[in-house]
């Protein structure tokens, strides 16, 4: 029955990599396999011999002896474990997800004040060195606050303002996925693996920012720099006077709603230190107060239409909570509830936590040793270039089940950097460059010819930063 598990979960991850060739939407094979899975799991209890305590981080003595069900003492079953097991992770997925979608609603509330509309007034030159360098900056800041999907999603759209040639803008859009993966990595809030981790109370955010900020700086800075005095980048743009002029916003409101709700996602952190309760609590607080702004903001800038504007009516039927709520993406949300719920049959069952051992015993060291069991920077950096090839959310769920280090040891924050940079190297390897590659309709094969060698570099220099480092923190 394990082989069974195992190949539903393969050939779902399979189905997920080649979302594109196959065209079906990637949350699809994500919800399938998850169902599947937990379905083979309860049908064939009877016949597993191990089960992991993932409250415990081991696997259950006497496990295989337990029957199935015990009506004296239901606790002392297969199948109490299983219920159990099963409501722990989706209680775990369940704050994840929570905290993602007031994220989500909080900057859908920012884009309905037209509030990143403020940003592009920071461009205020034509030559393309500088532009660059703008927008690795913005990239690398913003997506530590907003997360680097959304950063790249705002920064490209501001781009395609600017930039009106499309190969050049293509070089932009590629650095910008560097640097946004980059600035995701040193915030718990910047990256859903990072958030992952933060909310699985494997790193904090204090220690996230000292080990993780240089290495993801010197991850943007290096290939920023290098591209710096490539041919493309020499030179003036052809822009005109007036798109470099600050566009009306559409709300007056826009820069206040635009730093209110940036606060709002930065206050997160801070309530979770001095509260201790998990960021998902901080996350609808921040909601809440950004939402009160936004329906009394609102209501000032429609009391001033007619009754009978087409503005007026619009407001009448939909608040700007309504309105973000349901621009929020949710089968993203659905990936990753059957994404996490698929990798936690295979933790359950003791599979991930046997294939860790068996990795640490057989994977020679490099380098110095992160813990006293062992763990293998050559693994750490092997995660980072498989999550350019397959989707770095399960393979960070992975490793939650694999490694038992205690919070903020060395290896979670280098698992950190290396799943949320290594997937810049693929365009298909990270959220940020699927949503670039939509928006630009950038060509896989160009983006392994002229980025990803770019990234590549960057993402070995911040390494051996990293490691060097560590040595000294603490």
């Amino acid at each position: 029955m394990e082989t069974a598990i195992i190949l539903v979960f393969v050939i779902g991850y399979l189905a997920i990599t080649l979302e594109h060739s196959i065209k079906i939407d990637k949350l699809i094979p994500a919800l399938v396999m998850m169902a599947i899975a937990w379905a083979l799991i309860s049908l064939g209890l009877e016949s597993f011999p191990n089960w992991f305590d993932s409250a415990n981080h081991g696997l259950v003595e006497g496990f295989a002896s337990l029957p199935v069900e015990n009506l004296e003492n239901p606790a002392a079953s297969k199948m109490s474990y299983m219920e159990n097991t099963l409501l722990h992770h989706l209680g775990k997925t369940a704050e994840i997800l929570v905290f993602l979608l007031g994220a989500m609603t909080i900057v859908e509330i920012i884009d309905y004040f037209d509030g990143f509309s403020t940003i592009k007034g920071f461009v205020k030159t034509k030559k393309k060195t500088k532009i660059l360098w703008i927008f690795s900056i913005l990239a690398f800041a913003l997506s530590a606050i907003i997360d680097n999907l959304t950063a790249t999603i705002v920064l490209i759209s501001i781009l395609q303002k600017i930039v009106k040639e499309r190969d050049m803008r293509l070089w932009y859009a590629g650095l910008i996925i560097i640097a946004a993966n980059a600035g995701g990595a040193w915030s718990p809030i910047g990256d859903v693996t990072t958030t992952m981790l933060w909310i699985g109370k494997k790193v904090t955010s204090s220690h996230l920012f000292v080990y993780l900020f240089l290495p993801s700086l010197i991850c943007m800075a290096v290939p920023a720099l290098i591209a710096s005095f490539l041919p493309v980048f020499k030179g003036n743009l052809t822009i005109d006077d007036e798109d470099l002029i600050d566009e009306q916003p559409k709300s007056k409101y826009s820069a206040t709603m635009l730093y209110l709700g940036l606060g709002a996602i930065v206050f997160v952190p801070v309530f979770k230190t001095i509260t201790h309760l998990p960021p998902y609590v901080g996350m609808m607080l921040s909601l809440g107060i950004v939402a009160i702004f936004a329906e009394v903001y609102s209501r000032r800038n429609f009391s001033m239409t007619t009754p009978d504007s087409a503005e007026g009516d619009i407001h009448a039927h939909h608040s700007p909570v309504h309105s973000s709520l349901a621009k929020i993406e949710l089968p993203s949300i659905l990936f990753f509830l059957g994404i996490l719920m698929a990798v936690a049959a295979l933790e359950s069952l003791g599979i991930l936590f046997t294939f860790a051992t068996s990795l640490q015993d057989t994977m020679p060291m490099l380098g110095t040793e992160l813990h006293h069991e062992g763990v293998s920077d050559l693994v750490v950096l092997l995660l980072g270039v498989a999550s350019a090839v397959i989707d770095n959310v399960p393979l960070v769920a992975a490793s939650l089940g694999m490694f038992s280090e205690p919070m903020d040891n060395e290896l979670w924050h280098f698992v950190a950097y290396s799943a949320g940079t290594g997937g810049s190297m693929l365009i298909i390897g990270s959220a940020a460059g699927v949503v670039a590659m939509g928006m630009e309709k950038i060509d896989f094969f160009w983006y392994l010819k002229k980025i990803s060698w770019l990234a590549l570099i960057g993402f070995l220099a911040g390494a051996v930063v990293f490691m060097f480092t560590r040595q000294i923190i603490f």
